[in-house]
């Protein structure tokens, strides 16, 4: 069922429909409602609901596990929409919501939330692929460990090498220094002082383990802890979202898990491909924001100052090399 949302409602709410709710007839049953924002992914999309769906109908089922898919859609220009229609539109579980602009990452996924009245909401990407298992692995671990209101699984690249981001500390600007100024080659040094934010260097742990953030590409997040700690923050456009809701829940005294047996493959970058530069854009101004609003008043002036520097050189480096590559793909087709 196709719907388009009208007016946002006030950030810090949180809807949750009760009287028709498709989730009251199974009492026994644990629903997740699954938040997928999608802008022009293509069939990739097509291929995450039925990795989901199959999921949920073989390795879900069993465990009484059952999926709600809410599909998020930022004024889409390709035909992933229509794929969609042709592969699920006799499917219930599945609702597409049209947005009539691009709203970014966050607005889109508090509109699916409002529409939400589950236990459980996981947020995927819409380039994520699941593997069987996925999520009962997700659910369970999270369910078994009652102080944590969020939980991540195993991103992976194509070719089965762990992504980066998927478990990582919070980049903090002391972290971020260290880390633009290569001296995280120090860290198995000094660790404490040294380390990168970033975990995938690391051997994967065998169980579930408490870290700093996880990945928005994909989140499940216990309702009780949501509402505690609020919606998503709107001040990002896309990027950096996902590491201010983390640093959220963990000053709401919420742990976030990083699970190793939920395994999903992760084809970043599907989604913004046609717009690289804009991409990189709100990506960089995203990290401004998020040092701004938690880091401030916790470092000294000078090295606040130099990594906002540095994420400004970065942001033009990045943009040069994108720029320059578009001028090179245009020279070499005339």
């Amino acid at each position: 069922m196709d719907i388009i949302p009208t007016q946002a409602k006030e950030q810090n709410t949180i809807y949750a429909p009760t009287a028709t709710s498709v989730h009251s007839a199974k009492k026994t049953t644990t629903w997740i409602s699954v938040i997928i924002v999608n802008y022009n992914a293509g069939q990739v999309l097509e291929a995450c609901v039925a990795s989901l769906l199959n999921d949920a109908n073989n390795t879900g089922a069993s465990a009484n596990i059952a999926l709600d898919i809410i599909v998020v859609d930022n004024a889409s220009t390709d035909s992933s929409l229509e794929f969609l229609d042709l592969t699920f539109q006799d499917d219930p579980r599945l609702r597409i919501i049209r947005n009539q602009q691009n709203l970014g990452f966050a607005k889109a996924c508090n509109i699916g939330t409002r529409l939400t009245d589950s236990e459980f909401i996981l947020y995927l990407n819409p380039d994520c692929v699941v593997e069987q298992g996925f999520v009962k692995n997700l659910l369970t671990k999270l369910q078994a460990s009652p102080k944590a209101g969020m939980a991540g699984g195993l991103l992976l690249n194509p070719d089965g090498s762990e992504q980066p981001g998927g478990r990582r500390a919070v980049p903090t600007p002391w972290r971020t220094f260290v880390r633009m100024t290569g001296l995280s080659v120090l860290g198995k040094r000094y660790p404490k002082l040294f380390s990168d934010f970033l975990l995938h260097r690391q051997p994967v742990p065998a169980e579930p383990v408490n870290v700093e953030a996880i990945s928005g590409a994909c989140m499940l997040v216990r309702r009780s802890a949501l509402e505690q700690v609020g919606l998503m923050s709107e001040d990002y456009f896309v990027h950096c979202e996902d590491l201010d809701w983390c640093m959220q829940f963990r000053k709401n005294d919420w742990q976030i898990l990083f699970v190793p047996q939920a395994r999903l493959t992760h084809l970043k970058g599907v989604c913004s491909k046609d717009h690289p530069l804009a991409v990189e854009w709100h990506k960089h101004k995203g990290m401004l924001t998020f040092y701004r609003r938690h880091f401030k008043f916790q470092y000294p002036g000078i090295l606040m100052w130099c990594v906002r520097t540095g994420v400004c050189l970065r942001f033009c480096a990045v943009a040069v090399r994108i720029l320059a590559r578009r001028v090179a793909n245009k020279l070499a087709f005339k």
